[in-house]
């Protein structure tokens, strides 16, 4: 087993009742949370009175926050930058409340169709402002490469990692979005691994997107996760589970197609589907 990691995970996908998440987090045996949604509310939503709310609950659970899992960095990158920054300014005080360092964001839509590197420079530059704002409230983004945003592939995420990686801006690992991008995660970890400060779970398969348990996909899970545990990684492996269609996931994915679960959406409970992602990664770390 690895030493000095802590499991983590969205909660949301147990329930959107906030309540439930926690219940069934502590069940699970688990001390961490990846804050996203709070009773059908992302967490950029929330209000300060809300926000304190939402600790009191957590610290009457003996459940802390590993990360918030925000939506920076996912608006288009020819949107209005000003109001998304407001909002960012917004989750810096909540992170101070929820006691985390960590917010995950990411790197901005790109046009469908349109080349990547004609948007870089203003990539750079919007994740410049953001990442002053972090080093001011002495907070670390956690920058996910995630499908369709400027950051989708291990060569696109290693070129911001080699602009701007600092120790307020640093690296996401997420399996299951590299395999839906064509890429080979065993070449991405090989890259991307001196940038990496967090992984999140989760596992697809090549043919065709589709997120399944961990280690059963395209991910290369146990490999990549036994080379971190050589390389000395500590901190967080934070479960995605994407297992069933749960409250919240369209607004996640940018109006692209789902590809979403082992069978049909209503196959698992939010709680099973959770569940077995958290027994699937303490397979794979047995293994290791």
């Amino acid at each position: 087993m690895f030493t000095n990691i802590e499991l983590s995970g969205f909660s949301d996908e147990i329930s959107p009742d906030f309540d439930q998440q926690l219940k069934v987090i502590s069940q699970l045996g688990m001390k961490y949370i990846e804050i996203r949604g709070v009773d059908g509310k992302n967490i950029s939503e929330l209000t300060p009175q809300e926000v304190e709310q939402v600790k009191a609950k957590l610290n009457a659970a003996g459940v802390q926050v590993s990360s918030i899992g925000s939506p920076i960095g996912k608006i288009s990158i020819t949107d209005d930058f000003a109001p998304h920054l407001e909002t960012f300014r917004q989750l810096l005080a909540a992170a101070k409340v929820l006691q985390t360092r960590y917010i995950r964001m990411f790197s901005f839509y790109i046009p469908e169709g349109e080349d990547p590197a004609c948007y870089r420079n203003e990539v750079l530059e919007r994740l410049k402002v953001l990442i002053a704002e972090a080093e001011k409230a002495d907070i670390v983004l956690l920058h996910e490469n995630e499908k369709e945003i400027y950051g989708d592939t291990d060569l696109r995420c290693l070129d911001l990692m080699e602009q701007l990686a600092c120790d307020h801006f640093r690296a996401v690992f997420d399996f299951a979005n590299f395999v839906q991008c064509g890429v080979d995660t065993i070449k991405a970890y090989q890259r991307l691994k001196p940038y990496v400060a967090y992984i999140h779970i989760k596992d697809a398969l090549s043919e065709n997107g589709t997120v399944v348990p961990p280690g059963t996909g395209n991910g290369h899970l146990q490999e990549i996760l036994a080379g971190f545990k050589s390389e000395g990684y500590t901190g967080f492996l934070s479960l995605e589970p994407h297992l069933i269609n749960f409250t919240g996931l369209t607004s996640l994915e940018n109006g692209s197609q789902q590809h979403v679960g082992v069978g049909a959406p209503t196959a698992l409970t939010g709680e099973q589907a959770f569940t077995l992602a958290h027994d699937s990664l303490l397979g794979i770390l047995k293994k290791i």
